[in-house]
C-alpha cells in the first residue's frame, strides 16, 4: 500500500510532481485477515492530507478481497531529491 500510495502522489490532480517520494511512516495499521496464495487484492487510497510546502503527505490505504477488508492503515511520504 505505501508503494501504491506513492503512485498517487504522482497523479498532477492531487498537486503531485515528478519529484521521488519517500516512505516516511507507518500509523494504525491492521491485517484483519491472512492471504492465502490465489486471492486477489484490491487496494485503494486516499490522500489525506498534502503539505506541499514541506514535501510530506499522508495518505489512507485499504486493501481488499472478495470485497471484505483485510487491511488497512496510514501512511506519511516525503518528497526529495536522492
Amino acid at each position: 500500500m505505501a508503494q501504491e500510495g506513492g503512485i498517487v502522489m504522482l497523479k498532477p490532480e492531487v498537486g503531485g510532481s515528478l519529484d521521488n517520494f519517500f516512505f516516511a511512516g507507518i500509523d494504525k495499521v491492521r491485517f484483519r485477515r491472512p492471504l492465502i496464495a490465489g486471492d486477489t487484492l484490491v487496494m485503494r487510497m486516499t490522500l489525506v492530507k498534502f503539505q506541499k510546502r514541506f514535501g510530506i503527505a499522508k495518505t489512507e490505504g485499504k486493501a481488499f478481497v472478495g470485497g471484505d477488508l483485510v487491511c488497512e492503515g496510514e501512511f506519511l511520504m516525503a518528497s526529495g531529491s536522492v
